[in-house]
């Protein structure tokens, strides 16, 4: 039995059937990491101790076999705290908080493409090196320049690709500075040391 506060009447811990119905979840998360990609996976953040029971899993074609090799990764997934697989489990949500942000930055870069390859592609290009300044000029002129062109013979659109790929690896470095300065700036504010 679990057990009841005599005063609040609160039970002490969660019941049977919930701890069964966390197991189960667990499971069901383990079944599906299982049938990931390895890239799927390269983009979760699982912890390294369990890529190895995910990878066996993987590999194990018997239907019982295989089985037990899900209920005993789900063992070792039980061992981990709650926020690492509610972690997992936003990342792979199509309406989690990474899954929305990813999104948004996507459309950015595709804004800020079609602004360099718009109309007004002079002013937004200097409004883009005026924001990056370490971004390379040159080839984002020439990236420009060829994407144009393209458009004109219609032709494939690599430069058009090769502009878009250019542009989300911009701001994702910029992103990662940003995610540092911040921390920095923490680690500057909020160390008591006297």
């Amino acid at each position: 039995m679990r057990g009841r506060d005599d005063e609040t009447g609160e039970f002490f811990s969660p019941s049977r059937s919930q701890n069964r119905r966390d197991a189960l979840d667990v499971l069901e998360l383990a079944e599906t990491l299982t049938g990931l990609s390895a890239a799927q996976l390269a983009r979760l953040p699982i912890p390294d101790e369990l890529m190895p029971h995910i990878r066996d899993t993987q590999r194990i074609t018997s239907y019982g076999a295989r089985k037990r090799q899900i209920a005993f990764l789900a063992k070792q997934m039980r061992r981990q705290d709650d926020a690492a697989l509610d972690a997992i489990r936003d990342a792979m949500s199509k309406d989690g908080e990474a899954a929305r942000r990813e999104t948004a930055a996507l459309h950015r870069v595709e804004a800020l493409r079609d602004a360099l390859l718009g109309f007004e592609g002079d002013a937004a290009m200097t409004a883009l090196l005026a924001e990056h300044p370490h971004a390379d000029r040159q080839h984002l002129r020439q990236l420009v320049r060829n994407a144009h062109d393209e458009r004109k013979r219609n032709k494939p659109p690599h430069a058009f690709r090769d502009l878009f790929r250019e542009l989300k690896e911009l701001l994702a470095q910029d992103a990662a500075g940003a995610d540092d300065d911040a921390e920095d700036s923490f680690d500057e504010d909020g160390d008591d040391e006297t």
